[in-house]
């Protein structure tokens, strides 16, 4: 629960005090003297996860989906996008049906589509048979379907038809990103041209910088229209390059994500991301018998960690990053800052940045 006196993080600074709930939504806070304890954070807006608990958000399943969600509210992502991975047009068609109610009920935020409009060269995870071009037919029968839970589509941006494809989903609504692509520099600069608006998990799945062919990565950091995210642990990313691209694209342009799959909070073992079995072994999690990272085990609350004391971002910059910014991204206005007339949806540590306790909508969930 709140500390008598807490360190609450605002989009205007820190206060020192206590909340003030009504029903669902903040009221306010109440400022209080005294030595504060802890900190108070707007609960974590994660927009690119695809399980956890031993729960799924990539097998289309509501029930399974309900089970993801709640495990990732108890660590304090308190709003949370199921992402899909590359499959054939009849399965994300069918998917997308099945959790469009966990949307309407807000159980979920929206649904996003990584693939499987993406490059076979960096598909890392993603079967490579049902990898193909964009099709604006396939993406008008999803975005139809989804009846405004379609949210966000990752795309190579170099694919033939792909810069139709970003200008078809900018003018709809629906976020286009960029990333598990090969593309050139030139390439990149057209998709975002073209209105694509986010990197999927920069670094990850694309080529590689190069000082005479600089490829997508400085093209995406550099450019003002583009929200970066990052999976923010040591496996995915040198805290170095963690550091490097906080620094560079600053926390208003940039995302924590998980990418989590199933086995986040669980223990090593054998499990599933879309239909590829994965092995987790010390919590990093690759495609059963390779070395091809498969998600992620951590939650946001570790990523927000680890931006803090793997990074040496500040408390106020992470919390942004992990709350605000991915609001902002997919236009939630009702989530991700500790506001007046926001959803109540609050994330408690101690000083150790320990989880104490998590409220969603007002209510307190058993962490």
């Amino acid at each position: 629960m709140l500390p008598a006196v807490g360190r609450i993080v605002t989009p205007d600074g820190i206060v020192n005090g206590t909340l003030v709930v009504d029903g669902d939504r903040f009221e306010g806070i109440l400022e209080r003297d005294g030595e504060p304890t802890g900190w108070v954070l707007p609960g974590f807006v994660d927009v690119h996860c695809h399980g956890g608990g031993g729960f799924s958000l990539a097998n289309g399943d509501p029930e399974s989906a309900r089970g993801a969600a709640a495990f990732h509210a108890s660590r304090g992502t308190t709003t949370l996008v199921a992402s899909l991975v590359s499959s054939t047009h009849g399965f994300l068609l069918d998917a997308t049906r099945a959790l469009k109610p966990l949307v309407a009920d807000g159980t979920l935020a929206g649904v996003h589509y990584e693939g499987p409009y993406i490059s076979a060269a960096k598909c890392g995870a993603h079967r490579v048979e049902v990898l193909r071009d964009p099709d604006l037919a396939e993406l008008t029968e999803l975005i139809e379907a989804g009846g405004g839970a379609v949210k966000m589509v990752t795309i190579a941006p170099e694919l033939n038809g792909a810069l139709e494809a970003i200008e078809f989903l900018d003018q709809r609504g629906v976020v286009p990103a960029i990333g598990h692509t090969n593309a050139s520099y030139e390439q990149t600069a057209a998709g975002i041209d073209a209105g694509a608006q986010a990197a999927t998990h920069l670094f990850n799945a694309m080529r590689a910088f190069n000082h005479r062919e600089p490829g997508p990565i400085p093209a995406l950091l550099n450019d003002e229209r583009i929200f970066s995210e990052i999976v923010a642990d040591p496996v995915h990313l040198h805290p170095g390059t963690m550091r490097f691209a906080f620094d560079t694209s600053l926390p208003a342009w940039t995302l924590l994500v998980s990418d989590a799959m199933d086995a986040a909070g669980l223990n090593d073992g054998r499990y599933l991301l879309g239909r590829h079995e994965v092995e987790v072994n010390d919590g990093v999690a690759t495609v059963a018998g390779t070395d091809i990272i498969a998600g992620s085990t951590i939650t946001l609350l570790d990523a927000f960690r680890n931006a803090v004391r793997l990074a040496g971002q500040s408390v106020e910059a992470a919390s942004q990053m992990a709350s605000a910014t991915p609001a902002e991204l997919l236009g939630l206005s009702d989530v991700g800052a500790i506001e007046a007339g926001k959803y109540a949806d609050a994330v408690v540590l101690d000083d150790d940045f320990d989880l104490v306790s998590v409220m969603r909508r007002g209510a307190w969930l058993q962490v």
